[in-house]
């Protein structure tokens, strides 16, 4: 199972996610909370999300098949996702884009996978 520890990023991550995670629960109090989904995979589970779609079923996820951003250690990338009281998810696009919008605001190093111009990953932040 990929990592969720934040520890397993690079500083600047690090960094960006403690402060983007406080702000947007002082900034949204209401909205659903955002959580952390993957920092670091190994390349065996990059292969199994690459596999998605093409020879596993399933949505393909992932256009990287190997030496990705989630497959170093520390890490040059996160993904996450946002949570309901209720537990359940929230996939709104408003939460990424305000999440986001905090992270642009404290790193410009970072890049957010919803900026990307044909393969949009809203849950995606990484080093430029």
């Amino acid at each position: 199972m990929p990592s969720r520890k934040i520890e397993d990023c690079n500083t600047i991550l690090q960094d960006v996610w403690k402060k983007a995670s406080a702000l947007y629960a002082i900034t949204y109090p209401d909205a659903a909370k955002v959580f952390l989904t993957c920092t670091y995979r190994t390349p065996a589970e990059q292969l199994e999300l690459y596999a998605l779609g093409r020879t596993e079923k399933g949505n393909i996820v992932t256009n990287i098949r190997t030496g990705g951003k989630h497959n170093s250690l520390p890490a040059k990338a996160f993904d996450i996702a946002f949570k309901k009281s209720d537990g359940s998810l929230d996939w709104s696009v408003i939460n990424f884009k305000n999440f986001a919008s905090i992270v642009k605001g404290l790193n410009t190093e970072v890049e957010w996978g919803g900026d990307w111009k044909s393969f949009k990953d809203l849950p995606h932040f990484e080093i430029k």
